[in-house]
């Protein structure tokens, strides 16, 4: 049983920002190096305390709005980079989370350039942006195949050509100040820049409660699904799916939160996943299928450095694996997957069979629950979680569907609507 939950902002901020970066060493850390160069730039420009937090967070996050491992690598191979679309869904996913809102507005304008801005430097979020924008520069024009002190002066004379057009020429004075430091370079490109961050950063040392923490795991699962019209409601539908099989068993409210939060987060593994593969319109080849079964990893990695959500974090990673060992990648069996693993892997299978996919409609209710019998059958689903969903079937269906077409509509609101993007790419 679970009476209370004690989540830490930071650790949490820190992890999540991690994982934008799995997919590839060319992006590895990014998000931190970034939040670091302008952690370190709001010391040199005496901002107040709420402004560096602010400027922090937004860095950690400012990506969060490229959606594909494609996209993700185009813009960190870009010198200078068109504000549209990531800028603009980036704002539109962090505003739903009133924690991150302040931040909102900094990542939506962190790749305009000081030559389309109307308002002084000194104007809040014209400063912040700047900053922002100059730290994401630094970060990308390193090249991880050489010593930082052998490349360092080259780094910082481009960002010298950017003064006055792209850069104001004091963010790019305060840039050259902090890069006098040799220490700087070290820390930009240590692999302990995590902890470092963890233990000395700007972040709010503040203990999320559990509204908090669901509200966050939205900002995340609508990161994860939105990347394609295919599974822009997956996660809603687990997670919907999940917490009516948690109440049915009668678990805590406490348990039916975290069983919702699980969902949100269960596929958080897919961030270093190609869309390539994720929108295939057939079978996955063996080579595809081997990268797909990282997923799962990924999410537990991630969510495995953040103190508090254990439990989250197996359940969640668990949702492949199979009662008598067979499944992916970690081989457990029954022995070690408790009732919420169990309930998770049935509300994954549950949702992904009704939902339509690049290769195949959305199945019927006769052959949903064929499939879910048949895995019952030969061990490796759960036949108390099986039962249950079949003796409720109506209820759960219905109540899948309504958070499902919640999801829907925010999707193609805010990111189909607002991008002009295929909804099905």
């Amino acid at each position: 049983m679970y009476e209370g939950i004690s989540v830490d902002l930071l650790n949490l901020v820190l992890s999540l920002s991690d994982a934008l970066d799995l997919a590839s060493p060319e992006l590895s850390q990014h998000q931190l190096r970034t939040a670091y160069v302008a952690w370190e730039l709001g010391k040199v420009a005496r901002l107040p305390p709420g402004d560096v937090e602010n400027l922090f967070i937004a860095s950690l996050l400012h990506d969060v709005g490229a959606l594909s491992l494609e996209e993700k690598i185009d813009i960190h191979r870009t010198e200078v980079i068109d504000p549209e679309p990531h800028c603009l869904i980036g704002e539109a996913l962090l505003k739903e989370a009133p924690i991150f809102e302040p931040c909102a507005r900094i990542v939506r304008f962190h790749h305009r350039k000081w030559q389309d801005w109307q308002a002084p430097i000194d104007t809040s979020v014209v400063l912040q942006s700047q900053m922002l924008l100059v730290a994401d520069f630094l970060e990308r024009a390193i090249d991880r195949r050489r010593y930082i002190l052998h490349q360092n002066q080259d780094v910082i004379a481009r960002i010298g050509s950017l003064s006055g057009t792209v850069v104001h020429g004091e963010v790019v004075d305060m840039v050259r100040m902090v890069s006098k430091r040799e220490d700087f370079w070290f820390d930009l490109v240590s692999p302990r820049l995590y902890s470092l961050l963890l233990h000395h950063g700007p972040g709010r040392r503040m203990d999320l409660d559990l509204d908090q923490l669901r509200v966050i795991s939205v900002l995340f699962r609508n990161m994860i699904d939105f990347r394609s019209g295919f599974t822009a409601t997956h996660s809603s539908g687990v997670a919907a799916c999940a917490s009516t099989l948690s109440r049915l068993f009668g678990l805590t409210e406490m348990e039916i939160g975290l069983m919702e939060i699980t969902g949100n987060l269960h596929d958080l593994g897919k961030l270093a996943i190609p869309n390539s593969i994720l929108n295939k319109p057939g079978k996955l080849t063996k080579e595809e299928f081997a990268l797909m079964q990282q997923h799962t990893y990924f999410t537990y990695q991630v969510l495995t450095t953040v103190g508090g959500i254990r439990n989250i974090a197996e359940w969640a990673a668990f949702h492949h694996e199979k009662l008598d060992g067979t499944g992916y990648p970690f081989h457990v069996d029954a022995k070690r997957l408790d009732m919420n693993s169990r309930i998770l892997a049935v509300a994954d299978m549950f949702t992904a069979l009704a939902e339509e996919r690049p290769y195949r409609n959305g199945m019927t209710r006769d052959e949903i629950l064929s499939i879910l019998r048949t895995g019952r059958d030969r061990n490796f689903l759960d036949s108390n979680v099986i039962n249950v969903l079949e003796k409720n079937y109506d209820e759960i269906a219905a109540f899948t569907a309504q958070k499902q077409a919640e999801s829907k509509k925010y999707y193609e609101r805010e990111f189909v609507g607002r991008t002009g993007a295929n909804p099905k790419n």
